[in-house]
């Protein structure tokens, strides 16, 4: 779709890609609130989970578990929090929504990348909406090597 940045990321948008399966291409965030927090986004324009097919809902659901064992062997998550909350697309005058998915993994015990140390100080609790989330570019390198490798051994 045109006027859609999910429908339309540059090869740059795309150099944090970890993984792509029939339906779902996965990212590593921008955003390293949660550390390893990644995007699954449906490859079809679509505005809602009602509208995925059969097909679609099945490699979701197998994406996720692929996900998650990834993010619990490779980064040590405890669990991790699933979001389809698509608001900011309605902040638009001419609303166009293009299913996505965040996962933040949580953590009980500190994680350690390339000799710095992230806490998750909320753990047990909701996600903090507004939480810094950027990382140095070496780090967020770290985390997409060790996920993409996992993801696609």
């Amino acid at each position: 779709m045109k006027n859609c940045g999910w429908c339309n990321l540059s090869e740059k948008d795309k150099q944090y890609q970890v993984y792509e399966s029939t339906f779902w291409s996965v990212f590593l965030s921008d955003e390293q609130d949660y550390i390893g927090r990644c995007i699954l986004v449906l490859k079809r324009h679509c505005g809602s989970m009602s509208e995925l097919t059969d097909d679609e809902w099945e490699d979701l659901r197998k994406l996720i578990c692929k996900v998650e064992t990834c993010l619990k062997t490779v980064l040590g998550a405890i669990l991790c929090n699933w979001s389809c909350l698509m608001n900011s697309f309605y902040k638009e005058s001419e609303p166009n929504p293009h299913l996505h998915i965040h996962v933040r993994p949580r953590y009980d015990e500190p994680v350690t990348v390339n000799g710095r140390t992230y806490i998750d100080g909320e753990f047990g609790h909701h996600y903090a909406v507004k939480k810094f989330g950027k990382i140095p570019a070496k780090d967020r390198e770290e985390l997409f090597t060790r996920i993409k490798e996992w993801l696609n051994s």
